[in-house]
């Protein structure tokens, strides 16, 4: 599957900087299957009918899910990235009409509602996180799905395999950081928090809308 490399688009990074899903380093496959292991299984509670990717990037995830059975599409604030994942989906003889061109902040519940909202490793690139939060709790009648890098332990990993040292293992285009503990209290006033798993060096969290119906 192909990935951006760092592409950038109006000075924002797109994409994966570093390709983690194809990484051949032990150690990183071994922290990536943990984390996609974790995915599937916080997925697996929700069983949803459907799923709406938010910053999908290359549609790794999506595909993924794809393959599985579920019923996913995808969105992304760039065309550049859309344009790939619309290939990699092509690739894997999926529809590449699932991805479509759309920021997280233009999203609508007429248009974009899904069962499950997945929102991974989206919110620390953005400049307000807070509402595009509150656009994730429009969208989803039942669960949102979440995950960003925990803090400081993803930069003290960087350093260690001797990448982004001039930004003391800051990657680039991540604007946000949060601690889990940090991520969960900034949840909490708009989403009801089901389980939160720490597969290193990620937080991931599901999450049901308040309002939502056990």
């Amino acid at each position: 599957m192909k990935a951006s490399g760092g592409l950038t688009q109006n000075k924002i990074v797109i994409g994966n900087s570093y390709n983690k899903y194809a990484a051949r380093n032990p150690l990183i496959k071994l922290l990536m299957n943990h984390f996609l292991r974790t995915l599937d299984e916080l997925i697996a509670k929700t069983n949803p009918l459907n799923i709406h990717e938010v910053g999908c990037g290359e549609g790794f995830l999506a595909l993924r899910w794809r393959k599985q059975g579920l019923d996913v599409r995808g969105s992304d604030f760039s065309k550049k990235i859309i344009e790939i994942a619309r290939d990699n989906a092509v690739s894997q003889g999926v529809e590449p009409e699932i991805f479509k061109v759309r920021s997280i902040y233009d999203l609508s519940p007429e248009a974009d509602s899904a069962e499950l909202l997945v929102c991974c490793e989206v919110l620390e690139h953005l400049e307000d996180p807070l509402a595009a939060l509150k656009v994730l709790k429009s969208l989803a009648p039942k669960y949102v799905l979440l995950s960003v890098p925990q803090e400081p332990l993803w930069r003290i990993l960087n350093v260690m395999r001797g990448k982004y040292l001039g930004e003391w293992g800051n990657t680039p285009g991540h604007i946000q950081h949060w601690s889990r503990k940090e991520f969960i209290t900034f949840l909490q006033p708009f989403l009801s928090i089901v389980e939160v798993r720490s597969p290193l060096p990620w937080t991931i969290v599901l999450c049901r809308t308040k309002n939502a119906v056990a």
